[in-house]
């Protein structure tokens, strides 16, 4: 079984939960507040852990209450802490949330999360059949260093471009694996994409983003589904009928599951099956890295449904 190795952030989240989200300039009242482990590069690499796969985690943590709390869940999910720093320069990654009728704003802010460097992955033993996860809540030039140092040792690449921003040609031609959501998808193709478009719009912009034929672009659609293109061919996974309390970390869920089930050997298609049933369980719990579920789950949800059929659009 090959390991998964992401690179990325770790935050404390600070969700408010409220009966709608605020306009701007308006207060709204608040029903709650919470406190739960996060970040993109946590989020996704509690899922991977928790889906069966030994992996390690590569980022840096303040020297402060936050972080300490932090490390201690991390490594209480089996994640491997051997290459997440403590550094006194900045404090541990925040990210302000607010939670109204099952959808979510979130404002990150970055702190250590910004000094994760070329150095600090430049060191991983990666090797052939280990997955390299990252995001884009740490610097390009740091994916960018790790995915190179990813493909030199053989391993499957797998970027999640969130948030939003412009990618550098050369870092998306080092990536086998890309998945986004549809605002993702629109922003990186400067496409105007709605979740209602016909799926056809959607295929076009995503073959719009395939640097190479073996590149697999993955849009994750809510509720929808996902749409994948895997050797050119688009593939539907229809999505599961649940009911939504947080959407937050479903997408790292769903990222962390396919990682999870590429090193254990299986197939992309049965990896993105696999990852859409993990990820309705995450949307039915609140909070982002708590949430991700556990192999067992995962299995009876796939146990109870019947087998979805993949069709062509």
């Amino acid at each position: 079984m090959g390991r998964v190795f992401v690179a990325g952030s770790i935050n404390m989240d600070v969700v408010a939960a409220a009966d709608r989200h605020p306009k701007v300039g308006e207060t709204v009242a608040g029903n709650a507040v919470h406190y739960f482990p996060g970040g993109k590069g946590a989020n996704q690499a509690v899922a991977s852990a928790k889906l069966g796969a030994p992996t390690t985690l590569i980022g840096r943590l303040g020297a402060d209450a936050f972080g300490q709390q932090l490390r201690t869940f991390l490594a209480a999910q089996a994640v491997d802490l051997a290459h997440v720093k403590d550094t006194a320069e900045a404090h541990t990654g925040t990210a302000i949330i607010t939670v109204a009728d099952a959808d979510n704003t979130i404002v990150v802010i970055p702190g250590a999360n910004a000094l994760v460097s070329a150095e600090d992955v430049a060191t991983v033993a990666i090797a052939k059949g280990d997955v390299a996860i990252s995001q884009f809540e740490i610097q390009q030039a740091t994916i960018h260093a790790f995915f190179r140092h990813a493909r030199a040792a053989g391993a499957t690449t797998i970027l999640n471009p969130a948030p939003a921003i412009d990618a550098r040609r050369e870092l998306l031609d080092l990536v086998d694996i890309l998945i986004l959501n549809e605002s993702e998808l629109g922003f990186l193709t400067k496409t105007e994409l709605d979740d209602t478009d016909d799926l056809a719009r959607f295929i076009e912009a995503a073959r719009s983003l395939q640097t190479n034929a073996d590149k697999i672009i993955c849009v994750t659609l809510g509720k929808r589904g996902v749409l994948a293109l895997v050797n050119d061919e688009p593939l539907i996974i229809p999505g599961c009928s649940v009911r939504a309390v947080d959407t937050t970390g479903a997408g790292d869920c769903f990222v962390g599951a396919v990682a999870a089930q590429l090193a254990r050997g299986n197939p992309i298609r049965d990896a993105l099956d696999y990852a859409n049933s993990a990820a309705s369980i995450c949307v039915q719990r609140m909070g982002a890295a708590p949430s991700m579920p556990t192999v067992a789950e995962v299995e009876a949800v796939i146990a109870a449904s019947r087998p979805g059929e993949r069709r062509r659009p």
